[in-house]
């Protein structure tokens, strides 16, 4: 089972820690453990009592009416609630429902929900992206069970797959390679970034998950892209991303390198003259707008 801290319900349900620990002596909400240091840490029960409560308040209920209801008519009321309605915020604490109970169905459901409502890529870049952020900052700091983390990973992915095969692959024009440095897992972005660019037409190929230097030189050998693009959410080590990017800019001279994610993202590095930093996934455009312009 996971072990939340008080921030963490915070930062997952929008309820201030402030107002949890009033609940907490208040109501007995929760029956928090200690660390040995006298630290509370809370499991996932508590947090999808707080989810819970938390989207009940934001549909009117009050906190003294929703301690008194059972379990039972806590989760019939959520389910009242309904996915078509729900704020931003409330459709990402439904998705973190999901994720604590492993439940797959709910998920799904809500996912296509937003996609209905919103389309596809507002509904990734204004639900699913901050979820997975949210997701990634807990799965880092070891507050939540890897398998939680890859589970709702493995069903994003398989949207994004799905959606990718659905177009029909541009086999003209400038190509970008897409791919992740070795020892980098975290593939989500990247399979949306591949996405975005060929839903403009780009020509891309995706070669994923932990790529050799080694390996990439005899791709880039071999198909002599005129872009590259990549993302650091774990991988190289802090200490070696220098070193990395620059070996990335002296083999690939010859090649416009884009990077993003958390390892390289507003952090003192010094930057060749054909490599750029995407700060989010909106700036893909900035790819979009250099490939159409290498066309012209």
């Amino acid at each position: 089972m996971s072990v939340y801290s008080i921030k963490d319900l915070e930062h997952l349900s929008g309820i201030k820690a402030h107002t949890i620990r009033i609940w907490e002596q208040r109501y007995k909400l929760f029956s928090p453990q200690r660390t040995a240091t006298n630290i509370r840490y809370y499991n996932d029960n508590d947090l999808k009592l707080i989810l819970n409560i938390a989207l009940l308040k934001n549909h009117g209920f009050k906190i003294s009416k929703i301690v008194a209801m059972p379990q039972e008519v806590i989760q019939d009321e959520v389910r009242k609630v309904g996915l078509a309605n729900q704020s931003f915020d409330e459709k990402i604490s439904t998705l973190t429902l999901a994720m604590v109970e492993l439940d797959e169905n709910l998920f799904t459901k809500s996912i296509d929900t937003c996609i209905a409502k919103f389309g596809f890529e507002d509904a990734m870049l204004r639900i699913v992206y901050p979820f997975m952020r949210k997701i990634g900052i807990l799965w880092l700091s070891n507050s939540i069970n890897p398998a939680q983390e890859h589970f709702i990973s493995h069903l994003v992915r398989q949207k994004l797959i799905a959606k990718t095969d659905e177009i029909d692959m541009n086999t003209k024009g400038p190509l970008i390679l897409l791919f992740l440095p070795e020892g980098e897992l975290h593939e989500l972005g990247l399979l949306f970034a591949n996405l975005q660019l060929r839903q403009n037409g780009i020509k891309t190929i995706f070669f994923g998950q932990t790529v050799p230097l080694e390996a990439l030189e005899e791709v880039y050998n071999q198909l002599n892209p005129e872009y590259m693009l990549t993302a650091m959410t774990t991988a190289p080590k802090p200490s070696e991303i220098q070193k990395y990017v620059n070996t990335l800019s002296s083999k690939f001279e010859d090649c416009s390198i884009y990077i993003t994610g958390g390892r390289i993202i507003d952090q003192d590095i010094a930057l060749p003259s054909n490599v750029s930093i995407l700060n989010q996934l909106e700036d893909l455009i900035q790819i979009t707008q250099d490939v159409t312009n290498s066309k012209s």
